[in-house]
């Protein structure tokens, strides 16, 4: 089990979207096999779904493309977890990019 996934594995509690931000980037800042790109994702995503959800203005929409690439980004986040539960996360480089689930 890759060391991003063993306190994952464990029960923690946070109270807000940031907390569990935080505790993504605390218990993956030291993984040279986590992409630096997924470490902002869970921010990005919430940001994302902001937009879509409560954003009325001008312009304030998600485009197909943007929300195209968070889906991608989405994909490899899950297997660099189902990777890293399962002991199969690779080592010496980051995530692959175009690994999907």
């Amino acid at each position: 089990m890759r060391p991003a996934a063993r306190p994952i594995s464990r029960a923690f509690t946070t109270r807000t979207h940031k907390g569990v931000q935080s505790e993504l980037y605390r218990l993956t800042k030291n993984d040279p096999d986590f992409a630096p790109d997924l470490r902002v994702f869970l921010s990005q995503a919430y940001n994302l779904k902001a937009i879509a959800d409560y954003e009325t203005s001008p312009g304030s929409e998600v485009s197909p493309e943007r929300a195209g690439n968070a889906v991608k980004t989405a994909k490899r986040f899950v297997t660099y977890f189902e990777m890293a539960l399962t002991g199969a996360a690779p080592r010496g480089g980051n995530t692959p990019q175009g690994a999907t689930p």
